[in-house]
């Protein structure tokens, strides 16, 4: 395991599901070392201050000051955008900086891992880097304009064709990454869609098990077997993206009507409660921190026209209705704190 290492980054405002994704994978992969990059002051002092074992967290300053590249990019791009710009970038840093490391891995902050990834390294065994697919279900395939791999995984061996491939990405994504679709191109993930024809052993991971999402799950049979969720009746639930989950008032909401998927008992009890106790037992250990820090949203839609304020509008509706058919319907789950009241 010492040869692995996996990284991640995000601010104070995904500090919860940061920690959720440590823990999940310390449970898992005991020992494993995640590096974060922590995109805020806060993070890093909150980070700092717990000195949670395995975990390294960087100061973005840091992390700038190695890679000055990346760091011009900043007053040129939204906070979102400027943030996916830095995801390959800080995969090379971590290379450099753990020489011992033959796997350097990035994940997501909203992964939440229910097994050991071991499956995953197995199918990447002869590979310089691995890629994962969204597996997008027949109702949202539109969504293959984002990009047919998911940033969710992305592990790079070092290696000569590992380094190259990493290179390439990083060097696109600091000519573009913007937070919308413009021809081949979206942020930093569809720059992805590229890798196996341009570079050798870049592996597509196969393990129907690793990444289970809103946007996959419905095409697939999940089932609850000898204490396990298993996928298709044989491949073991690794880790699910839990994209979108929101903790507003006393309940907490996922993304599933989003991506027209639906969310039966076995999503509710196996996965999404054992995730949310976590997110919750993070916002107390993490809570006393965070009393004064300011909340803002660094994800905001576009406005160029009064197109834009109109399907903004729309969108924010939706997202109303949605919440309100999801506490009707019980799809919303109630947070622990607040069902123990």
């Amino acid at each position: 395991m010492a040869k692995r290492v996996y990284c991640t980054y995000f601010d104070h405002h995904y500090l919860t599901r940061g920690l959720a994704l440590y823990h999940s994978l310390q449970q898992h992969e005991p020992g494993a070392r995640l590096w974060v990059l922590c995109m805020s002051e806060a993070c890093h002092r909150i980070l700092t201050a717990l000195d949670l074992p395995h975990l390294r967290p960087v100061r973005l300053r840091d992390f700038e000051t190695a890679d000055a590249e990346v760091a011009a990019t900043r007053s040129t791009r939204s906070m979102i955008e400027y943030y996916f710009t830095c995801s390959p970038a800080w995969k090379l840093y971590v290379l450099n900086n753990a020489p011992d490391a033959e796997w350097v891995t990035y994940l997501d902050s909203d992964l939440f891992f229910f097994a050991s990834p071991e499956p995953v390294y197995a199918e990447m065994k002869n590979a310089s880097f691995g890629i994962i697919p969204h597996h997008f279900t027949r109702r949202v395939a539109y969504r293959r304009r984002f990009g047919i791999y998911n940033v969710g995984w992305v592990s790079v061996r070092r290696c000569d064709e590992g380094i190259a491939a990493l290179g390439w990405w990083r060097e696109r994504c600091i000519e573009w990454c913007h937070d919308f679709v413009e021809g081949d191109r979206f942020a930093d993930q569809r720059y992805l869609d590229r890798l196996p024809g341009l570079f050798p052993n870049v592996h597509v991971i196969e393990h129907l098990g690793a990444n289970l999402a809103p946007w996959n799950f419905a095409d697939l049979r999940v089932e609850w077997r000898d204490d396990t969720v298993l996928v298709e009746g044989r491949y073991k639930l690794l880790f699910f993206h839990f994209h979108g989950v929101k903790h507003v008032g006393r309940y907490y909401f996922n993304s599933h009507r989003v991506f027209h998927a639906p969310f039966p008992e076995l999503m509710r009890l196996r996965i999404y409660q054992p995730y949310i106790a976590a997110l919750a037992a993070a916002e107390c250990e993490v809570g006393p921190y965070l009393e004064d820090v300011p909340v803002k949203t660094i994800r905001k839609w576009a406005i160029g026209s009064p197109v834009d304020h109109v399907f903004n509008l729309f969108r924010r509706t939706r997202a109303l209705a949605f919440q309100g058919l999801d506490i009707l319907t019980r799809r919303a789950i109630v947070a622990p704190s607040s069902s123990a009241r």
